[in-house]
């Protein structure tokens, strides 16, 4: 067995987006926490550790010393989908939760992922209270916003990453995304696929009746709050509340669970153990598993890279 060269924690850790690349790399997961009860579940039939519950329940003293913190902190607050109330609601202070750990166990570095409007939120100044947080701890932190589409992976998805190392001499880069995708890559073939998922016959109308110009095919058709349809050869971001014809496969079909997991770079080898509802609100809270790899390697490539610069000194 390789030893493993670095360990770390996954907080708000859903379904394990984040985890998997930090276990591609060799690393250790010594400590998980998720609250909800079906995100566990697949949590648990995939990784083998049932994470731990309610995070603001947990002493950061009791948390294992790790030398990364991985953390998608709850986005709604932050959201455009949502009324982006930010630190005023709830889910928003959770962020302060990570500012303890990272006080008490001062890991090396950290990656903390939320939805694009983080940065603009509040006339920006709630990521600037993010960011100075941060810094006060003694991190270098770098920022930015990618797109799943510049990875490989059919979904318009832009999110604000956000990295930080306790060594202020790493020198780090955010990954330039220049991966083409496929739709076809994640659509099942329609045989394959049970009419359950088939929309209603007003529903189809209604899409063909308002899209605009010929669809490309293979697309994915979106309508949007204000009801106006796209057809587009690539999905629009996942979400977990959005109502169940929001998006349809060429105009007739809901993307199947296993559709919903691919257009977030989730391997097929990862079980799905829980209903339909539930798949598909764990599918739209996930990251992008392509993007985090590729900020991942970055990482770890930065880290390593300065270890070996002090070893070289030494000699």
């Amino acid at each position: 067995m390789v030893a493993t060269s670095f360990k770390f924690i996954d907080l708000f850790a859903g379904i394990g987006g984040i985890r998997i690349p930090f276990d591609k790399l060799n690393g250790e997961c010594v400590f998980t926490s998720e609250i909800d009860e079906f995100c566990q579940k697949t949590y648990k039939a995939n990784f083998g550790d049932m994470p731990d519950g309610d995070i603001t329940k947990i002493s950061p003293k009791d948390i294992p010393d790790h030398d990364i913190l991985l953390g998608g902190f709850p986005c709604q607050a932050f959201s455009i989908i949502g009324r982006q109330r930010g630190f005023a609601d709830t889910r928003g202070t959770l962020f302060f939760n990570i500012e303890e750990i990272l006080r008490e166990k001062m890991p090396k570095a950290f990656l903390l992922e939320n939805v694009k409007q983080l940065y603009t939120h509040d006339g920006g100044r709630t990521f600037s209270v993010i960011e100075k947080t941060l810094q006060k701890l003694g991190y270098n932190v770098h920022s930015t916003i990618l797109n799943a589409l510049d990875f490989g992976v059919p979904q318009k998805r832009e999110r604000t990453y956000i990295v930080g190392f306790l060594d202020k001499k790493v020198q780090f880069d955010f990954p330039v995304g220049n991966k083409p995708y496929d739709l076809l890559d994640v659509l099942e073939d329609d045989r394959d696929v049970s009419k359950t998922y088939q929309a209603s016959e007003y529903i189809v109308r209604k899409r063909k009746d308002a899209v605009k110009g010929k669809p490309p095919n293979p697309s994915i058709w979106h309508e949007n709050k204000s009801g106006n349809i796209s057809a587009l050869p690539y999905s629009c971001a996942l979400r977990a509340s959005a109502s169940y014809n929001y998006l349809l496969v060429n105009g007739r079909r809901r993307p199947t669970e296993r559709e919903m997991l691919r257009l977030q770079g989730f391997p097929d080898k990862f079980k799905i153990v829980v209903n339909y509802t539930q798949t598909r609100k764990q599918a739209g809270n996930s990251v992008s598993v392509p993007v985090v790899e590729s900020v991942a390697k970055s990482m770890i490539a930065a880290m390593s890279l300065k270890k070996e610069v002090k070893q070289r000194k030494r000699a």
